[in-house]
């Protein structure tokens, strides 16, 4: 299996539907498998997805879990255990991330990354642009800059930038053969915890074209990972601080000046 489509979903009745829609339309000149991970929805999505699967027997793998996978505390780690439990569940030589609120729009996006990937053997990440739509009716805009780098690597991320959005990812999987790094589970930002390790074991790759749509609404995680919750940004500030060690401080210079911002966005909010 070339690619899986990794697609953790919880509460989305409303989306799913389309953001399965984006993945099936897939051109490619390689097999791929679609990887659903409902987290027990309390909606219609088991519904919607449980269709779905058995109209496309063939690509599509639904884990509908009868209970919540957790865990339930503290809210900052909502569905972590069921992105944890459908990562190691893929089977693809890659894996494509798209949540079940954000959908793909290019048809050829999955063949772009690939063909990525195949011709750059050193890197670990192929990321491309998507347009963020609000729910609320606010103005949709790009996610990326224009200003984006085509290749990015690891001191990036530590000095405390996030460009990868998680409906755009594309990586080799490592993971199939080996654990998360220990620090992953106490980190409740697991997107970053999983794109760092990544970053350790190669490039980041950037094409700039919009294949895809993040969604923001209401229901999303963003809104509980936000510089006003305090917690949140102490546990941020340790995942930095785990990850130095992790890296033996080879980038210690970059990373003492990203906790000293966490200190001073921690002070300013007096928590």
């Amino acid at each position: 299996m070339k690619v899986s489509v990794c697609v953790p979903t919880y509460n989305h009745e409303k989306y799913i539907a389309q953001m399965l829609d984006g993945a099936l339309m897939q051109q490619t000149d390689f097999a791929f498998e679609i990887v659903v991970g409902d987290d027990a929805s309390t909606d219609s999505a088991p519904a919607i997805i449980e269709e779905y699967a058995q109209r496309f027997p063939d690509k599509i793998r639904a884990y509908l879990h009868p209970q919540n996978l957790g865990p339930k505390d503290p809210k900052e780690f909502g569905g972590r255990n069921n992105v944890l439990f459908l990562l190691k569940a893929c089977r693809g030589q890659y894996v494509a991330l798209c949540e079940g609120d954000d959908y793909w729009t290019d048809p050829f996006k999955l063949q772009k990354q690939v063909d990525f990937l195949e011709a750059h053997p050193d890197f670990a990440i192929c990321h491309h642009d998507l347009e963020v739509i609000y729910e609320d009716g606010s103005e949709s805009h790009s996610f990326n800059p224009k200003t984006q780098k085509l290749i990015s690597g690891i001191e990036d991320l530590l000095e405390d930038r996030w460009f990868v959005g998680t409906a755009s990812l594309m990586y080799r999987n490592f993971f199939q053969e080996e654990e998360f790094a220990d620090w992953h589970h106490r980190a409740a930002a697991g997107d970053w915890a999983l794109v760092i390790q990544l970053a350790a074991r190669g490039g980041i790759g950037y094409i700039p074209e919009v294949m895809g749509n993040y969604r923001k609404h209401q229901g999303g995680l963003s809104n509980v990972h936000a510089v006003t919750n305090a917690y949140f940004l102490r546990n941020r500030r340790q995942m930095f601080a785990d990850v130095n060690e992790w890296l033996s401080y080879k980038y210690n210079d970059t990373v003492q000046q990203t906790l000293r911002k966490y200190d001073q966005l921690i002070e300013e909010i007096g928590n």
